[in-house]
């Protein structure tokens, strides 16, 4: 359990990922961090991993994230990811939070080709080096995919077509897997305030706009997202894959305003 557990996991049964293992990749920072926490407060082993070095220096060092392992992980080497997956005990949840986006320079060939790399296949990846921890334990896997898997923003291309093959990849796994017992459902976030957001909600005027335009009249925070991931990965959804939640305030339901 972490230092301090948060309103959000204190509405769940304590306890209720005891003796369940969770893997959390993109895990050191923003929502994959947020995640692990959860997890983590609700008795659950969590390993996290991260691509940086220094991230993961600094989350071993703070309070709040007592409980959690932090691995390396490089999700575009295939050969590591399957050693750090199959080197596991057991793995009953996959939560694949690992994504990028390179605003204006997607147009670029190999920066396309990196953020697709990163946001699609790391999740197919991962999702193939986990399969049969997962079937040993009839466990499940989140797919963090995105708003823009279905809206545009003409300045992320690759972000847009990796996300929006997300849904693809988890609706085609959910069956693919079902048989064997194993789930795999996605969410689709909207607006957070994380670090990859900055830029946006750190400007006034994009923070108000975008806030006016949800249904709920403001920003998401991480922690928005943790109950919807608790609740995908617990009992109370085990009849439920191949779907996407949006948790995005109504943000994508309202109507364009000028």
């Amino acid at each position: 359990m972490t230092a301090q557990q948060s309103p959000v996991t204190a509405s769940f049964a304590p306890g209720l990922f005891a003796s369940r293992s969770v893997l959390v990749s993109g895990g050191s920072s923003g929502i994959g961090l947020e995640i692990a926490r959860g997890f983590c407060d609700l008795g659950a082993h969590v390993v996290a991993t991260g691509s940086s070095e220094r991230k993961l220096a600094h989350d071993r060092a703070e309070a709040a994230n007592a409980g959690i392992v932090f691995e390396h992980s490089d999700l575009r080497d295939r050969t590591a990811t399957e050693r750090l997956i199959l080197g596991l005990d057991r793995l009953d949840v996959l939560i694949n939070t690992a994504g990028i986006a390179r605003p204006d320079t997607e147009f670029e060939t190999a920066v396309f080709e990196d953020v697709m790399d990163i946001n699609l296949n790391a999740a197919m990846r991962t999702a193939m080096a986990a399969r049969k921890h997962l079937v040993a334990t009839g466990g499940c896997i989140i797919n963090f995919a995105s708003m823009l898997s279905y809206l545009a923003d003409a300045s992320v291309p690759a972000y847009c077509a990796s996300k929006t093959g997300l849904l693809g990849l988890t609706r085609a796994l959910a069956h693919a897997f079902g048989p064997e017992g194993v789930r795999v459902n996605a969410i689709a976030p909207g607006y957070h305030k994380t670090d990859m957001t900055r830029p946006l909600w750190s400007q006034p005027h994009n923070h108000d706009a975008i806030a006016r335009h949800s249904a709920l009249k403001r920003w998401g925070t991480t922690s928005d997202l943790v109950g919807a991931a608790v609740f995908l990965a617990s009992p109370a959804a085990q009849f439920i894959t191949g779907v996407c939640l949006p948790v995005d305030g109504g943000y994508s339901v309202g109507a364009a305003t000028g």
